[in-house]
């Protein structure tokens, strides 16, 4: 079945209009995802609400607000057998929301949260490549996606030599991102994800208008077209990616 492994279901205008849609677009799985403290409650909803998977993190947007109690919150919140995934987290030197060392930190915190668990992550990085890969490698025993890739074929290369999946977003459909299609091309089937990260960078013919998951089959589209594979290949190959990379089952 289709899955998008990267949805923020909360921040929706219309949640539930948006899941039954998607449903009915053969979108039957997804993740949403929490970015802090603030959030984690409405994921947790969520996912018992709507028969979904979730994961729960701290964003390094809002690494400066994390603290021994928002990390106890957030390991509680992990316990929940529909919570997947530790994200998304990461680092984000672009933006620099919060403080380039407290990020390292905060991401550093979650890796381990993650590697004793013994669960997969989604990160978020922008602008810190090679920070992100240093820390990824810190811990080997945890394994993940690259959410949103945006980045060179250099980084995703560098992601998957040590065992990172790499999931497209509605940016590859975009007129200018001839670069990411090709890095697209490169990344081998059974590693590669696709996501909306809606309500965020819908994809054409969507540009501008609040992302939907349905939206999911836009991405997919040219994904198939890149890969040179059908619709259907696609799909049952990124489903099989998810489930072994999220233990959905």
């Amino acid at each position: 079945m289709w899955v998008d492994v990267h949805t923020h279901l909360h921040m929706l205008k219309d949640p539930d209009t948006a899941v039954e849609t998607a449903f009915q677009s053969g979108i039957q799985k997804m993740m949403t995802i929490g970015t802090s403290s603030k959030d984690w409650g409405h994921v947790l909803q969520d996912i018992k609400k709507f028969s979904v998977f979730g994961a729960l993190g701290q964003h390094p947007h809002e690494a400066k607000d994390y603290n021994d109690s928002s990390e106890e919150k957030l390991k509680q919140g992990l316990q929940n057998d529909n919570i997947k995934a530790l994200g998304e987290i990461g680092l984000d030197y672009y933006y620099e929301h919060s403080d380039r060392l407290i990020q390292q930190e905060v991401f550093r915190r979650q890796m381990a949260i993650a590697e004793e668990l013994g669960l997969s992550v989604e990160i978020h990085t922008r602008d810190a490549e090679e920070d992100t890969l240093k820390i990824l490698k810190e811990y080997p025993k945890v394994q993940g996606l690259l959410h949103c890739f945006t980045g060179s074929y250099d980084m995703a290369k560098k992601a998957l030599d040590i065992g990172y999946n790499i999931s497209f977003s509605g940016i590859i459909t975009f007129k200018k991102a001839d670069d990411l299609r090709s890095v697209c091309e490169k990344v081998p089937l059974d590693r590669l994800h696709i996501e909306t990260d809606a309500p965020y960078l819908a994809p054409t013919p969507y540009r501008g208008k609040e992302n939907q998951p349905a939206w999911l089959l836009h991405t997919a589209e040219t994904v198939a077209r890149l890969h040179k594979v059908s619709m259907e290949e696609l799909k049952e190959q990124t489903w099989q990616n998810a489930c072994n990379l999220f233990s959905f089952f």
